[in-house]
């Protein structure tokens, strides 16, 4: 599983950290997950808020590192999983080939929403972006297991 968003330092390794902490949870040892970024400059941390964010609930992601998605990150993939309707819309027109594996993460809810970028903003902010995709992880859980 691929999470996307823009400069893969928020919003997607939140939610990479949270589906992996579901999977072992649910005893899902296998499930690989990773993030990257449309826009990503590979190398960079996750934003500080997004670090404390995690760690109020207990995880974290020791050693990440932003990362451009590329071609070698959705051939890896068996479904990718982008924060707005522009990630989508971004990646179809860039690897057109993978169409059936993208999916807008509100749609596991059944929704269609843009999962708003907390960057810059503040720690609560923050705390909305994790909880809602908390949310999202958990109401889609048996679109994401394996």
């Amino acid at each position: 599983m691929l999470v996307v968003c823009t400069a893969n330092r928020c919003r997607s390794p939140m939610a990479e950290a949270i589906v992996r902490d579901r999977a072992l949870a649910n005893g899902h040892q296998t499930l690989e997950v990773r993030s990257a970024g449309t826009w990503a400059v590979t190398g960079q941390p996750p934003t500080p808020h997004a670090t404390t964010a995690l760690a109020e609930i207990g995880l974290s992601l020791p050693a990440f590192q932003s990362e451009l998605v590329d071609e070698a990150h959705m051939r890896a993939a068996d479904l990718v999983l982008a924060m707005t309707a522009g990630h989508v819309e971004a990646l179809a027109a860039e690897f057109p080939w993978a169409a059936g594996i993208l999916c807008q993460m509100s749609s596991l809810a059944g929704g269609r929403w843009d999962i708003a970028d907390p960057v810059g903003g503040s720690l609560s902010d923050y705390r909305a972006t994790r909880d809602e995709l908390a949310r999202l992880i958990d109401e889609g859980w048996e679109i994401l297991s394996p």
